[in-house]
This record gives C-alpha cells, sequence and structure tokens, in this order.
C-alpha cells in the first residue's frame, strides 16, 4: 500500500522553540502532537472539509505557523467548569452579604473574611442536617391583602399536590384522574394526558379488573432531579411519567390494592410506595425496576415520607407509625395514643418528625421515645357551618359527627431541616407551627383561612410560602362535603423577616 501523503509538506515552516529533537522532521509530525492539540485538529479538519481555504479566512480563520487553518469558536462550558461558575457565584453572594454586616471592633478585611467562614459554617451544618435552620422566629404576621389563592382549578377535589425540588415546579391531581403540572410564579398549567388502553399495557399496565380503567389519583411525588413523575390511585399501578414531555412512561404492577402514598428519596432515583394492601414497595425509577417489599402494618397504610434514601415514615390505619431502616432492614414502631388514629405525617429531621390525628391532635415525636413528646389537643377546632352535610357511613371511615369530621388532621407537613410546620383540616383553616428545640414542644404561630378540605400540604424549600391541595370531599372518602369550598391548589405567601446574611 502506498505511504498517505503529509499534509501540507510543501509549505515550509519555521523551527519552533521546545520543538522534540530527533530526526524525521518531528515538529512536522503530528504523533509528536500533544492529544488535545491533535483532537482539535481533527475537528477543525471535519469543520473545514466542505470549505475552501480562501473561504476559511475570508469568515475570520487563523493560519498558524504550521499552516494549520483554524476557526476561532467558543468552547462550550464543562459540568466541571459550571459548577465551579456557580460556587463562585454563590461565594460572592455570601461575601456581599457579610459586608453588609457592620463591625466597628475590629479590622475591616478581618472582620468581613469571619462573617463569611461562620455563614459558610452555618450554611454546611444545615445543609447536612446537623443544625436546625431557625425560620419560624422569621415569620411575621400575614398582612390584610394575604391570603390563600387558587392558582389551579380542579373538577373533582384534590388528593395530592407535590412541588419540585427548587420549589418553582407544582405538581396536583385529583379524583377525577386529571393530572396538572403548574408554575408556581405564573400559575400556568399544563395537564397530563392519559395514553390508550394499549398503550398502558404495552408499558407493562395489567388489565383492568373492570371494563374501564379507574384513573382516580391518591398520590403524587416528583423526583428530586425534576425528571419523573410518580401517581398512584384506585388502579393499584404505580404509573412513572416524564415532567419534560408529559408522556407515560412505564407502569409498575405488584400492590394487590390501591395506591395510597409515594414517596421518592431525596437525591435518589428510589420510589416508595404504600398501599391498602398493607405493603410497602421499593422501585427504582431510573432502571425501572422492582427492588423490595416491606411488611410491618396490620392495616391500610395512609400516608407517607422519606426523609433520606435509607428513611421512611409511614401511617397506617392500625394505629401505628412505622420509620424504617432500610440498609438494615428494620422499623421503629411508634403507637398512637389511646384513643386516636393517625391520619398524616412528615420528617421534620432524621430525629423528628409530625403526625397528625383523627381526633384533632398533633403529635410531635422523636426517635428516642416510642410514645410522643408533645401533643397539641384540639390542634383544629371545629367551626359551625351551615352548609355542612351529615357525613355518611363508609366502613371504618365514618366519624362520629360533623364536627369531629371538620376536626380531623388530614394533612402535616415541615420545612424539612427547620422548626417550620404546617397543618390543615376541614374546618376552614390551614395553621402555622414552631417547632421548640429539644423536642420541648409546639407553638402556634397563624392561622390561614382555607374553606375545604385539606387534602395535601407542602412548605417552599425558601419556607416563603405554603401550598395547599383542597376540595368539597375528603381524600379517602366522600363522608362530607364543604360546598362552599373550590377545588383546586392554593398558595399562601409566608412574610419572613430578612435577616442580614440571608442569601
Amino acid at each position: 500500500m502506498a505511504p498517505r501523503p503529509r499534509k501540507r509538506a510543501s509549505r515550509p515552516t519555521k523551527p519552533r522553540a521546545g520543538s522534540r529533537r530527533g530526526g524525521g522532521g518531528g515538529e512536522d509530525d503530528p504523533f509528536f502532537e500533544s492529544e488535545p492539540k491533535r483532537r482539535r485538529g481533527a475537528r477543525d479538519e471535519d469543520i473545514e472539509s466542505e470549505e475552501s481555504d480562501d473561504d476559511a479566512v475570508a469568515v475570520g480563520g487563523a493560519v498558524d505557523e504550521d499552516g494549520d487553518e483554524g476557526v476561532e469558536e467558543e468552547d462550550e462550558e464543562t459540568v466541571g467548569e459550571k459548577k465551579m461558575r456557580m460556587a463562585k457565584e454563590w461565594l460572592k453572594r455570601v461575601e456581599d452579604a457579610a459586608k453588609r454586616r457592620e463591625d466597628d471592633d475590629e479590622d475591616e478585611d478581618e472582620a468581613g473574611g469571619r462573617r463569611v467562614a461562620d455563614i459558610l459554617e452555618r450554611r454546611q451544618l444545615e445543609e447536612s442536617g446537623r443544625k436546625r435552620r431557625e425560620l419560624a422566629a422569621r415569620v411575621l404576621p400575614p398582612e390584610p391583602e394575604d391570603g390563600f389563592k387558587v392558582i389551579v382549578k380542579h373538577r373533582q377535589p384534590v388528593t395530592a399536590v407535590a412541588l419540585s425540588k427548587d420549589s418553582d415546579k407544582g405538581f396536583s391531581a385529583s379524583k377525577d384522574g386529571v393530572i396538572v403540572h403548574w408554575d408556581v410564579e405564573t400559575g400556568k398549567s399544563e395537564k397530563y394526558l392519559w395514553p390508550s388502553e394499549n398503550v398502558l399495557i404495552s408499558h407493562h399496565a395489567k388489565p383492568p379488573l373492570s371494563a374501564k380503567r379507574s384513573k382516580h389519583v391518591l398520590a403524587l411525588a416528583v423526583s428530586s432531579d425534576g425528571r419523573y413523575l410518580a401517581s398512584g390511585g384506585l388502579d393499584r399501578h404505580i404509573h412513572l411519567w416524564d415532567v419534560r414531555s408529559r408522556e407515560h412512561i412505564q407502569a409498575f404492577s405488584g400492590h394487590r390494592g390501591p395506591i395510597s402514598c409515594l414517596a421518592f428519596g431525596p437525591d435518589s432515583s428510589e420510589l416508595f410506595s404504600g398501599s391498602f394492601d398493607r405493603s410497602i414497595m421499593q422501585w427504582n425509577a431510573e432502571d425501572r425496576t422492582y427492588m423490595n417489599c416491606l411488611y410491618g402494618h396490620q392495616n391500610e397504610i395512609l400516608t407517607m415520607d422519606a426523609f433520606s434514601k435509607d428513611r421512611l415514615l409511614t401511617v397506617a390505619r392500625d394505629r401505628t407509625m412505622h420509620l424504617w431502616k432500610i440498609p438494615e432492614e428494620s422499623q421503629l414502631v411508634f403507637r398512637a395514643p389511646a384513643a386516636a388514629s393517625l391520619e398524616c405525617c412528615s420528617f421534620i429531621d432524621d430525629k423528628e418528625f409530625l403526625s397528625g390525628s383523627d381526633d384533632g391532635s398533633i403529635e410531635l415525636w422523636s426517635i428516642m421515645r416510642k410514645k410522643p413528646t408533645f401533643i397539641v389537643r384540639n390542634a383544629h377546632p371545629s367551626v359551625d357551618c351551615d352548609d355542612q352535610e351529615l357525613p355518611k357511613e363508609n366502613g371504618i371511615h365514618k366519624p362520629e359527627n360533623v364536627s369531629m369530621a371538620q376536626s380531623w388532621v388530614s394533612a402535616v407537613a415541615a420545612r424539612k431541616g427547620s422548626d417550620l410546620a404546617a397543618s390543615g383540616a376541614g374546618n376552614g383553616l390551614v395553621r402555622l407551627w414552631a417547632i421548640e428545640p429539644d423536642s420541648k414542644g409546639i407553638r402556634p404561630l397563624f392561622k390561614f383561612k382555607l374553606d375545604g378540605f385539606v387534602n395535601s400540604l407542602t412548605i417552599a424549600k425558601s419556607g416563603r410560602f405554603i401550598v395547599a391541595g383542597v376540595g368539597q370531599e375528603p381524600r379517602l372518602g366522600r363522608w362530607g362535603r364543604v360546598r362552599s369550598a373550590q377545588n383546586g391548589v392554593a398558595i399562601h405567601p409566608i412574610r419572613l423577616k430578612e435577616e442580614k446574611d440571608d442569601l
């Protein structure tokens, strides 16, 4: 085979300083070029292969001393460079915040550096969960114009709401199967469209037991990276959706009862599902595989919350709350106080959590005790309401009277890693609470008016607003009705006192 002619061999070149010694014209041989330059040269040849040399010079290309023509182009920002840039920007904001704090007793440069170090240390402790972020003391009284505003309307009662990790996007679902994706700032919403039955079966869903598949949704969860949305309901399947395209991509089957609750592990693709069949299943949304099944509850599982990829909290109608340690395959069992049945739960941090009961109580729990460390009795007292219908018997869901139905604590939420929490019921109020340090108690802050059954609550990561899923009926039954309520998603601002080092 004839040897391949060297490119531009006829063009004379000048010897460069630092060129490799040795015969054979090593300075012209691409073998002696560094690896990045060889790759860059290959890209330039590919880009300019369809253009003449004159064209390249005309558009601004330069001719180097070896005669190679290059095109001036910006290198795309790599992931590492982007992280470095964002870190520098964040550090600049910290420095600016530190400079705003005046300190007359110390040298300005020394004091500024110390303040920056203090802010960084505090933020690192808060992010790692070793220090609780103090938000409750900064909550200001609501202004007269403040109030819950419905940003998304549903035809049927909303059963679940969820916020993305950055709290800029929200998701809601209702009893008629409508799933909506909405923007927190603008309220602009888009619906998820259910695929046909043939498509669902092709996505590994089992055929429905009846003639028509139920689309009644009871639970929602969004992954921490914002890529996946999971929904579950009466058809006994967990449905996985692509958030970017809003298309159905997978159906997980395995539960023998309705899916009542869902939770993604923080910073992971692990998904947990709870069902009326008393089991908890673990899935991997990224690989779309089944991982594990957990047993321990003796009755229908109602709600769950995940704090980390290896800690899960669940509440069931057996009047118990279980803290699951996934890697150790063990569980801690917490029993409700006498004459109370737990309805909802939420992590505060890895050592404390909240629960709400059907007797109107809110309980504060510690991982060190089997009984509540503090109980708020009658947290949501009932109010007189002329348009309330008498509750209807629905098995074990039946309350004793209308007042009891209104005071059921149906949802609790905490801004994880902070001392700010909220609760909702059917008495027309959502209440904010301050969690005292060292499990000393729960202190009431403010109450916001909201008609209807509060079926789901979540607090933004910033702590500056609260989102409620409200309906005329409770989430898991039809034993009560508030005619004045509007089915939808309501948002209420939380005014916080600005900190001098608040970023």
